[in-house]
């Protein structure tokens, strides 16, 4: 015999489906918990149940002293493998786009040199850029790129679509290590990002590899974390 479905995941899956329907649009505010529980024919608390369990999958936005609302679809990167951040815009059926606030040729610091596994005597290409979905600020990154591999490589080679042009000219890219970490975005920064200062983002440390073993390319990214997130796939 089976088990009668609860009413928090009956109104669960029927607010989910008003969502995904478009009927409840992003950022669009929801019903208070006491109307939801008036429409369903339900306690507050069950409302609350349902709620709760979809701000917890990233479909609601809950902000202290305003209300629910309806989340924006974030930006999803599979922490697998080795992805351009292009790559992950296009899969996703958005336009990506960059704008490169910086690009230098200078000596490494120490962290560059031991990442990157090159000397002070080296050179690097140190950029930072803005990378935008859909004209919307995603993330803001520094990238540190050792010089001698893209001597001969043309600037906009390097700004627009790295891993491709690395491909382009025969490179085979393996893999990368990557660090995933919770902080407050700078007021300098959240300018770049358009959100406010001393919000949460999230912080990605990335060192990526050719099939040879070699570092090409060592970045640090800041994402708006109600636009992006990471998932883990095995």
């Amino acid at each position: 015999m089976r088990k009668a479905v609860p009413n928090y995941i009956k109104i669960h899956d029927a607010l989910k489906d008003e969502v995904e329907k478009n009927i409840w649009k992003i950022g669009q505010r929801l019903p208070s918990e006491r109307d939801l529980a008036e429409r369903f024919g339900v306690s507050r608390m069950t409302a609350r149940q349902a709620v709760t369990a979809l701000v917890d999958e990233g479909i609601l936005d809950r902000r202290v002293g305003s209300g629910t609302y309806v989340a924006s679809r974030r930006v999803r990167e599979k922490m697998r493998g080795t992805t351009s951040f292009t790559e992950i815009i296009i899969s996703q059926g958005k336009v990506p786009s960059t704008e490169v606030l910086s690009y230098i040729k200078t000596a490494p610091n120490e962290v560059e040199c031991e990442k990157l596994n090159i000397t002070k005597k080296d050179s690097i290409i140190r950029m930072e850029r803005i990378r935008y979905a859909d004209n919307i600020p995603i993330c803001f990154e520094v990238a540190s790129i050792p010089f001698n591999l893209v001597k001969n490589f043309d600037k906009k080679e390097i700004t627009s679509n790295f891993f491709k042009t690395l491909e382009k000219h025969g490179h085979v890219i393996s893999r990368s290590e990557q660090i995933v970490s919770a902080k407050k975005v700078s007021t300098e920064v959240s300018e770049y990002l358009k959100t406010r200062a001393g919000s949460a983002i999230l912080g990605l440390t990335q060192v990526s590899y050719l099939a040879d073993g070699t570092a090409f390319e060592y970045v640090l990214s800041q994402y708006v974390g109600d636009r992006f997130e990471f998932y883990l796939e095995r």
